[in-house]
């Protein structure tokens, strides 16, 4: 029997994006123009999945949190909660394209976290709008060497 999906993901982000503050990358850029590096009040918060960040880079200063620990990260009361997310600060979230980012704000915030926003169009947009982005080497597997210890 096929599944009737009731809410689907077009009706989710239309929810998120009425309830959550989403910065424009443009602007995230001019507001950021170190990306997370230096902010004091601010937490650029970057869910995308470890190896989309190796292959695209990411955001100079941003906090890695795959998307689907978010929720354990941000509580306290998980054994898994992260202090980054008990500080008093704002948390700005990307994804890709501002899909997981939108939802993912909008979770935060129905959890208690605050202030939050997203940035629209994701890292993506952030790109193409002259954010800065760095270069993440990828993670060496136990023994590996690096290309500098082949040498």
């Amino acid at each position: 029997m096929p599944q009737t999906i009731k809410r689907g993901y077009k009706a989710m982000l239309d929810e998120a994006n009425a309830a959550i503050e989403t910065i424009p990358a443009a602007e995230a850029v001019k507001s950021f123009p170190n990306g997370g590096s230096n902010l004091n009040d601010t937490v650029i918060v970057d869910l995308r999945d470890p190896r989309e960040i190796e292959r695209e880079g990411r955001i100079p200063g941003a906090f890695s949190c795959p998307r689907g620990m978010l929720e354990f990260w941000i509580d306290p009361a998980s054994p898994y909660a992260k202090p980054i997310f008990q500080e008093d600060k704002k948390f700005v979230f990307h994804c890709a394209s501002g899909w997981r980012s939108a939802l993912a704000a909008k979770v935060a915030q129905e959890m208690g976290l605050t202030p939050v926003a997203h940035i629209g169009g994701g890292f993506t947009a952030w790109r193409e709008a002259g954010g800065a982005v760095e270069k993440v080497e990828p993670k060496k597997a136990a023994g590996e060497k690096s290309a500098e210890q082949k040498k």
